[in-house]
């Protein structure tokens, strides 16, 4: 039978939609989030879920009126494990973003996959040097930081405290090597002593050996890096070994709004007081952290780590890019282009990408205290680097 003309287009018309969907959009924004749900530093990845969570419940579940969907993946603190997932994330769940990541080495062994894959890979948290470097890609953007920019504000604010001699002690992996570099780059006194300690599934986590050879260095003055339940370990043991009152303890990554509800049981007094660095701190005042923070305590009855901080703003950060494209997740040029420009309300307030798309940003120095309801947290003392850029940059041909 002969078919009249205008229903023949409209049903090419119906088969051509099917076939290829609207002309402009997507029917979902797919973002893979990796990060580590199990094992000891389990803690860590839920906090980040909590925030993504959370972040995605204030955009209304939607970007350019697309429906968001985030694909949780655990990598069990295992570089080949965090392979496996992001392999999986890319190939068989087709996402269009894979963010999270916790650690450098999972991070490092994950970025060909989604990359070579011609996905967007964004950190939520690890910053390797590599990737700030000759591995930076222009797929790739952070939402944190690199490694060495939190210890090098550290080691400014161990020169202005009159520091001499400093005992060094971190994992002994990508992140922590970084940690160290860092710290040293910019302490101009004497490192007396250095320990870098197993890290990975059989973690050290004794310290009494170190802290005895870090007594007997006559360092005036202890850095270390030990994130995850190691910090909670390490502050315990310094505390025991009674070094609270002879060397002062100033670290990265290691004390947070994780931590410290731990350290605050354990009724270990002597983190009150200690210093740290970071780019982030609960009460800076700036109206999307307060409005963060806020909707994040009333929520989970706990302040939020600076994981949760960076993750949070993980969510906003790709949304920005998706509405400035109006939701076309083909456009690849757009949704770069938007992201390099940061154009969205991040916790930290306005910030800029380098070239090798790591923030150029501030970094404060944070003391721990006890808020005005007794519970123990960090309030920000001073900014120690004001928009301040990575030392890697300058390898990054992009």
């Amino acid at each position: 039978m002969r078919i009249k003309l205008p229903i023949a287009l409209g049903l090419a018309t119906c088969l051509v939609v099917a076939a290829f969907g609207p002309a402009q959009g997507a029917d979902k924004v797919k973002i893979g989030f990796v990060t580590t749900l199990t094992t000891g530093a389990g803690v860590i990845g839920r906090d980040m879920k909590d925030a993504v969570d959370l972040a995605v419940e204030h955009i209304g579940g939607k970007m350019a009126g697309i429906d968001v969907e985030v694909r949780y993946e655990d990598d069990g603190f295992k570089p080949e494990t965090g392979k496996q997932k992001a392999d999986k994330l890319v190939k068989a769940d087709d996402v269009d973003f894979v963010a999270g990541f916790i650690w450098s080495h999972v991070l490092l062994a994950s970025r060909k996959s989604v990359l070579d894959a011609g996905k967007f890979l964004i950190s939520s948290n690890a910053g390797p040097s590599q990737l700030a470097g000759k591995l930076c890609h222009e797929n790739f953007f952070s939402t944190s930081w690199q490694n060495d920019q939190t210890p090098m504000a550290m080691g400014e604010v161990l020169n202005r405290k009159g520091v001499k001699k400093l005992y060094v002690m971190a994992p002994n992996y990508a992140a922590g090597k970084n940690m160290v570099a860092g710290v040293e780059r910019t302490f101009t006194g004497e490192v007396v002593g250095k320990d870098m300690t197993k890290w990975g599934k059989d973690a050290q986590l004794d310290f009494s050996a170190e802290l005895a050879k870090a007594r007997a260095s006559g360092a005036d003055g202890i850095f270390v890096f030990y994130p995850g339940r190691a910090g909670p370990a390490f502050i315990k043991q310094y505390e025991q070994a009674g070094l609270v009152n002879e060397i002062p303890l100033y670290t990265v990554f290691t004390v947070d709004s994780i931590s410290l509800p731990l350290l605050q049981k354990a009724g270990l007094k002597g983190v009150l007081g200690s210093l740290m660095t970071q780019f982030w701190v609960p009460d800076l005042d700036v109206p999307q952290n307060h409005e963060f923070v806020s909707a994040f305590r009333e929520k989970h009855g706990r302040y939020p780590s600076f994981y949760a901080a960076q993750s949070y703003d993980t969510i906003f950060f790709i949304k920005s890019a998706v509405e400035a494209v109006n939701g076309d997740l083909e456009d690849m040029d757009g949704l770069r282009a938007a992201m390099a420009a940061a154009d969205y309300p991040s916790v930290r307030g306005p910030y800029t990408y380098g070239n090798n798309h790591f923030p150029i940003q501030n970094f404060y120095l944070r003391e721990v205290v006890e808020d005005a309801d007794g519970n123990w947290t960090t309030r920000t003392v001073e900014t120690v680097y004001t928009a301040h850029q990575d030392s890697y940059a300058s390898e990054c041909k992009m």
